[in-house]
């Protein structure tokens, strides 16, 4: 099923992150990814970088699309002008791709400031002249294309905020809302009561949010969150189960599980960021009972 048509069901979205893989074929990824076929919405393909080396985001896409699975381009805007937005996107329509999720950076930061605010950011002005003119069959400067390529647009949008939500993320909700944004996509929600009062804000806007869910493995993983994205992003009670357990993988799992179950009453879906761990994505999945 394509994830429009899941949107439209008004159903659980399942959709989860892998990166772009160096090397050609993917052989070992798309084995691990088989084993939740048919529980899944969507992957949405990061950029990676290893030792110089740079995965081909579209050719990942074009990869999964070829194995009979849901791709989402993910991409980034801030360093971006139109022209070489249009390229991407182009390119990614030539790859079958319909599916686009944007993002102003590789990975959102926010805080209290206007300066950090702005650092989230998806831009978008830009991002909806780009889309225009496409979807009339035009390049930015005029040109006639021999397809109108349309997405299936998803907008990251900072959950942090409880039920504080700068004025600032609501308008730029409101402007993603009125380009036909079709889902927004949250950061990682470790603190379900916080995200509660932060959907009575947003819901009214009446688009599908879809939940991160990050998949912690280890109690270092999650002092890593706090030290290098955001202090306090995760809760010390998660932190201290991982850390004394006597058995992490079943804690892990026991985590993942109890954030989705609350999940499930409050928004319209998750997205698994499984730290490349796509080997044991089933055991979270059984767990957690999704499909």
């Amino acid at each position: 099923m394509k994830l429009n048509e899941a949107l439209k069901r008004k159903g659980f979205i399942v959709t989860s992150e892998i990166q772009a893989s160096v090397d050609d074929p993917p052989g070992a990824l798309l084995d691990n990814l088989k084993t939740v076929r048919g529980r899944v919405d969507g992957f949405s393909v990061s950029d990676v970088e290893i030792e110089g080396l740079v995965g081909d985001t579209i050719k990942t896409c074009e990869v999964l699309k070829q194995n009979r699975f849901e791709a989402i381009y993910q991409t980034t805007t801030r360093d971006k002008d139109r022209l070489q937005l249009q390229k991407d996107l182009l390119s990614a329509h030539e790859a079958g791709v319909e599916n686009l999720l944007v993002f102003t950076e590789d990975y959102r930061i926010t805080g209290d400031s206007l300066q950090e605010m702005m650092f989230f950011h998806v831009d978008s002005g830009k991002l909806e002249s780009v889309l225009k003119h496409l979807k009339q069959g035009s390049t930015v400067d005029g040109k006639d294309l021999s397809a109108k390529p349309e997405f299936v647009v998803g907008s990251g949008v900072e959950s942090a905020w409880g039920r504080n939500v700068p004025e600032l993320e609501l308008k730029e909700m409101e402007v993603m809302t009125r380009m036909g944004a079709g889902y927004f996509l949250t950061t990682p929600v470790f603190d379900t009561d916080q995200f509660e009062r932060y959907m009575k804000q947003v819901k009214t806007f009446g688009v599908p949010v879809i939940a991160e869910v990050m998949i912690l493995r280890t109690a270092g993983m999650a002092w890593f969150l706090n030290r290098h994205l955001r202090s306090g992003m995760v809760p010390d009670w998660i932190i201290q189960k991982l850390a004394r357990s006597p058995d992490m993988q079943k804690a892990s799992i026991e985590l993942f599980a109890g954030i989705v179950s609350a999940l499930k009453d409050l928004c319209q879906g998750i997205h698994i960021i499984s730290m490349g761990g796509e080997e044991k994505l089933r055991q979270y999945f059984d767990a957690a009972k999704l499909k």
